[in-house]
Parts: structure tokens; sequence; C-alpha cells
């Protein structure tokens, strides 16, 4: 979260606000900064199951039989 403080060190010309960040609040995600979105079915064209190959790894993201979505390597 930022904050909007007037800090000043006696000068009469030092009030001018300074914003603060806290660890407390995170800060609302911008819009360059969402993660693209695609829907499971479409993704999974209609299947059960789809291979992803990652950095020379294979993973597999599996629709279960409770409609949940399992990804393992």
């Amino acid at each position: 979260m930022l904050t909007t403080s007037s800090l000043s060190t006696g000068s009469a010309h030092d009030a001018a606000p300074v914003r603060i960040a806290t660890a407390d609040s995170p800060r609302p995600p911008r819009a360059e900064q969402r993660a693209p979105r695609i829907d499971s079915q479409r993704l999974l064209s209609g299947g059960r199951e789809l291979v992803i190959d990652h950095a020379g790894q294979e993973y597999r993201l599996r629709l279960t039989r409770n409609d949940k979505l399992i990804l393992t390597k």
C-alpha cells in the first residue's frame, strides 16, 4: 500500500507530500502485469490431458474426474 505523508525538516518550503510504500498491503497489479488468460477447455482442446515441454522437461496437465486440473512433472 502506498500512503501519502508530509515530512518536514522544519523549513516552510519542505512540506511536500511524500509517498511511502508499506509492506502490509500489496500494490494492485498494473494492467501490463496481468497474466494472459485462456479457457482450460480451449487449452486442452476438448481432451483431458496435454503435455507441456518446458526447458527440456516434460509436464502433464490433466483434468480429473472431479473437474480439477493437476500439473505433474
